[in-house]
């Protein structure tokens, strides 16, 4: 099935964990994806071409408007205006629980600007080419750690609040132009960043104790959400947030 054919999709933050799950599910739906990354994302693009996909790469920073209005401009002339954004970059991998009386100001100002700045940014900066094709799905990534709020995390947790209220506020402001702006709001995720974090270890038991479906969580458990909220199927859905978790916070 082929939900997303001719589809063009930038997820950021793609070159590895769970933006590389994002953007191959997209690419396996026949979207055309920019995989955009601080890192080189040029494997996951190779990956996507050798399985029957259409990608290509570009290296952009979030924070930076220069980088972002190339990574679009990039998009655009390989496959036409924007409709799909994935805000997946984020700060998390490299971040050690701090607890809030030892954590400097510029420790939580870089994760604020790169996790919710850099979302505001590639919002401002795709918009336009949404506008192009009439339509346009937003895709934010906020995180479960918000509904408990981790202890040592502070910043983090703090940034992916943000990322609500801004899908909230966007979606708002976007309506009218037929762009839909939603959040997916994953649980505890198995990936690169998870496994080889020195401190997320003993998070991960626990958490799938309190979960209803008592197994841990894969990128893949993700895919689903995410192709639901970038294709026709969610047309008539926007400002949500999507919890993702096995179930671990009902609301």
């Amino acid at each position: 099935m082929n939900r997303l054919t001719d589809k063009v999709a930038i997820v950021t933050g793609s070159a590895q964990g769970l933006g590389e799950t994002y953007a191959k599910s997209l690419a396996a739906e026949g979207a055309k994806v920019m995989v955009s990354d601080l890192d080189d994302p040029s494997r996951v693009v190779a990956e996507i071409k050798a399985s029957g996909g259409t990608a290509t790469s570009t290296v952009a920073d979030v924070t930076d408007d220069a980088s972002i209005a190339a990574m679009v401009d990039a998009t655009e002339k390989e496959f036409g205006a924007v409709e799909i954004l994935v805000n997946n970059a984020a700060l998390f991998a490299a971040l050690r629980l701090t607890p809030i009386m030892e954590m400097s100001n510029e420790a939580w100002d870089k994760t604020m600007t790169v996790n919710v700045r850099g979302t505001f940014q590639c919002i401002k900066a795709v918009v336009p080419s949404m506008l192009k094709n009439g339509r346009g799905k937003i895709i934010n990534v906020s995180s479960g750690t918000f509904y408990y709020g981790g202890p040592g995390m502070a910043d983090y947790v703090s940034s992916k609040g943000a990322i609500l209220g801004l899908t909230r506020s966007a979606a708002r402001e976007f309506g009218d132009q037929n762009i839909h702006v939603n959040a997916i709001v994953p649980g505890l995720t198995i990936s690169e960043g998870v496994d080889n974090h020195p401190q997320l270890g003993v998070a991960r038991e626990p958490t799938v104790a309190n979960r209803i479906l008592k197994r841990e969580m894969m990128p893949e458990d993700l895919t689903g959400t995410l192709l639901f909220l970038a294709s026709e199927d969610s047309d008539f859905l926007s400002g949500q947030s999507i919890n993702v978790d096995g179930g671990r916070f009902c609301q």
